[in-house]
């Protein structure tokens, strides 16, 4: 699978992306990720990629030339898109079934805004969708595209050391995950469940599942309504 990051500050990118579970599904061979500064698709001698908001107001808008170039270039050098994503603070808010969406494509290209916001035709004309990661504002959009390729690439066959690590963990069935416990069996008087220690796998299974859904009840009330409304559907 290949991804393509376009954003004006390439360094950011770069260290997090050769790190954990991304930086060795790279040196797999299993993905391709192609940072692209948006400075290097400027016309101007100065580089610039902004400009004062038409109407007025604060702050700088992103000119939507250097995004429509860089898409271009990446057409040309690396392949058509499957999808162009805007990471932008009201976009449809990204779930796990994005990432399982994304996933199925082979080549989604990343465009990191910033400053004041990016000029709405980037959005309508270029982008085909925008994504956010919560409702709050981040000084640019590249840790928002880190968290988005770190979600897709853990879905990705062979990518975790073990299948079921991806398939078992938060909100891939609608739950958040059961607890975890390791050694030692007992830490400062808190021992673990006995029935992790009884050997019975099938007792196990029930226990995470009973467990999943009492967290996520209590957690998360709005996943639990939307899982016990997915239950109630005919299949």
């Amino acid at each position: 699978m290949q991804f393509d990051i376009v954003s004006i500050f390439p360094g950011m990118l770069r260290a997090p992306l050769a790190e954990g579970v991304v930086g060795r599904a790279i040196a797999r061979g299993l993905i391709d990720v192609g940072i692209h500064d948006l400075r290097d698709f400027t016309t101007d001698r100065h580089r610039v990629v902004d400009d004062m908001p038409f109407g007025g107001g604060p702050g700088m808008v992103m000119k939507p030339e250097p995004f429509f170039a860089a898409v271009e270039f990446i057409r040309s050098h690396r392949g058509e898109p499957d999808a162009i994503v805007l990471t932008s603070p009201d976009g449809d808010r990204f779930a796990h079934r994005d990432a399982a969406r994304l996933v199925t494509a082979r080549r989604v290209v990343f465009l990191c805004g910033r400053y004041e916001g990016v000029d709405e035709r980037v959005r309508t004309h270029l982008a085909t969708e925008a994504l956010s990661i919560g409702d709050y504002v981040l000084s640019g959009g590249e840790i928002a595209a880190l968290a988005l390729i770190d979600a897709c690439v853990r879905l990705i066959p062979g990518v975790m050391g073990k299948e079921a690590s991806g398939a078992e963990e938060s909100f891939s069935e609608g739950l958040l995950e059961y607890p975890h416990f390791t050694r030692p069996a007992v830490f400062e008087g808190q021992p673990i469940p006995d029935i992790l220690t009884g050997g019975d796998h099938a007792k196990v299974r029930a226990w995470r599942q009973a467990e999943a859904e009492r967290l996520t009840r209590e957690r998360r009330p709005d996943l639990w309504a939307a899982y016990q409304n997915r239950a109630k559907k005919p299949k």
